[in-house]
């Protein structure tokens, strides 16, 4: 049976390190505070940004809450991330996605300063982040790869599989993984024998968003299984892409749904706050 990698635990170990630095730029004079916008009124969304709320008063940083209506126009909300942007007490701006239909997301991630774009989804961020300069890393993958290494995971030479393309998890994820010096296949939605690239990885990445897709068919003996997806299934209860009741015998490590990558990628943004704060030193 696999063993279990515990997010709860991992990212509680780095938001308390996180806790401890911010304490330490208090005693400096340097304040930590993130803007939170929420445009309508998700269920998931705005889960996730109680969660973010609560981990800011964690580790001593401040949020600030905008929780706009749905028929928020874009110009309005361009408005709010101009003024947020020149305010200097603000050193991360959060725009929680997915946005109402009516507003380009693009849009409204290029119009996030750089400097203050803690979910690391602004060109410039994947652009360092591609070439190895310093900036903003998405939170979800650099969350995974705290995981892995957290857990004493080898990374350097395995072959690791990524299943899935998006620009939040996919790619990022890929280019972190050859970072670290993996062998990387990203596959998607037009790969050809899926199954057969599957079971060649010794790291399995899933986040193609289809809930319990991924069953041991699909996984080598012994591989590591992440699971980044995160679904309701017809028991209302949540689980993720991959069917770990059937994977987790033949893995060697897998993360359970929920209790896995989530809570890492909250612990990820305030490490992205507490990195713009030190910025300001």
């Amino acid at each position: 049976m696999a063993n279990l990698i515990d997010g709860k635990l991992i990212s509680t170990q780095i938001k308390d390190e996180l806790k401890e630095e911010a304490a330490q730029l208090k005693a400096k004079g340097i304040e930590g505070c993130l803007a939170v916008i929420q445009v309508g009124s998700d269920p998931a969304s705005s889960v996730y940004v109680r969660n973010k709320k609560r981990a800011c008063e964690y580790i001593g940083i401040r949020s600030l809450s905008y929780e706009l209506p749905e028929e928020t126009t874009e110009a309005e909300l361009l408005e709010l991330i101009g003024k947020l942007n020149a305010d200097k007490s603000v050193n991360g701006i959060l725009c929680q996605l997915p946005l109402p239909k009516h507003i380009d997301e693009d849009k409204i991630i290029d119009a996030i300063a750089p400097q203050k774009d803690v979910d690391g989804f602004s060109p410039q961020s994947v652009g360092a982040m591609v070439i190895g300069k310093p900036g903003f890393l998405p939170c979800t993958p650099a969350g995974v790869i705290q995981l892995l290494k957290r857990s004493n995971i080898d990374i350097e030479g395995k072959n690791c599989v990524v299943v899935g393309r998006s620009n939040i998890v996919g790619k990022p994820m890929a280019m972190l993984m050859l970072r670290e010096n993996a062998t990387v296949t990203v596959c998607h939605s037009r790969t050809k024998d899926l199954k057969a690239v599957c079971s060649q990885a010794d790291i399995l990445i899933v986040a193609i968003g289809k809930p319990l897709y991924i069953d041991s068919s699909y996984v080598k003996d012994g591989a590591v299984v992440i699971d980044v997806g995160i679904h309701r299934d017809e028991n209302n209860k949540l689980c993720g892409d991959v069917n770990f009741d059937d994977v987790a015998p033949k893995a060697s490590y897998i993360t359970p749904v929920p209790g896995g990558v989530g809570p890492m990628t909250i612990a990820m943004l305030m490490s992205n706050c507490v990195e713009s704060m030190k910025k300001s030193l």
